[in-house]
């Protein structure tokens, strides 16, 4: 479904992705592991156009979207959940769910999928009209999550969305990640919570400083013993 071929991204003169190459599959789950500061966050804010590659390939469905904007690639079916949420605080649940709808036309389709929205997340139901701003992190989290699916994607990529949570609430949010992939949309997971994240993944890519070092199957990397030291405490 996607396939990063060899990009390179550049902050100014900073080299912050050297070469990196990834693959996602369409049903899977596949995530990326890593330190602070390795690339994994400026990876996802390449595939969604925020960043453009100096050089490389990002293909999605045949269509090479590298340095394509941002809302022609989720028109084209790519979503994303940023790190830290960032909900709209001054307008209401509702408000931002329908602004995550923004590329569509059908009224009713938009009706049905905020229900949807609803029944995946009730506690969003009970604060629909309550301002994103005043909730917790974990209701923002899953409102983000919910604008993000409003624009039907078939790959959602998610950038820490377990940052700053409980621990009750990030198994929450982890179920709900196999929930949506179960109902047909792909993950594209970025997430320091090394130990959750490889816990639901069918595949794993480890970054350090810009370079995938690690890749494979996510039960197998968890039990290897680099990452088990370098991430999994052990």
């Amino acid at each position: 479904m996607l396939k990063i071929d060899d990009i390179n991204v550049y902050y100014g003169a900073i080299h912050a992705l050297k070469g990196i190459s990834v693959e996602v599959n369409e049903g899977e789950i596949v995530t990326l592991i890593g330190a602070n500061g390795a690339g994994k966050s400026t990876i996802l804010r390449t595939i969604s156009g925020i960043l453009k590659p100096r050089t490389g390939q990002i293909v999605f469905e045949d269509t090479n979207i590298a340095g394509m904007a941002a809302q022609d690639i989720v028109k084209l079916g790519i979503s994303q959940v940023p790190e830290g949420r960032r909900v709209f605080a001054n307008m209401t649940v509702l408000e931002n769910l329908e602004l995550g709808a923004y590329i569509r036309s059908d009224r009713k389709g938009i009706k049905e999928d905020i229900e949807k929205i609803f029944v995946r997340f009730p506690l969003l139901k009970q604060r629909s009209s309550q301002l994103a701003g005043t909730m917790s992190g974990g209701e923002q989290q899953m409102l983000a999550m919910g604008r993000a699916l409003m624009s039907r994607p078939r790959l959602l990529l998610l950038d820490e969305p377990s940052m700053g949570l409980a621990p009750l609430l990030v198994k929450e949010i982890f179920s709900i990640i196999k929930e949506i992939n179960a109902s047909g949309t792909t993950v594209l997971l970025v997430e320091q919570n090394a130990h959750m994240a490889l816990s639901i993944a069918n595949r794993a890519y480890v970054l350090e400083t810009g370079r995938i070092t690690l890749a494979g199957d996510a039960k197998e990397l968890a039990a290897s013993e680099a990452v088990q030291k370098a991430y999994l405490g052990g």
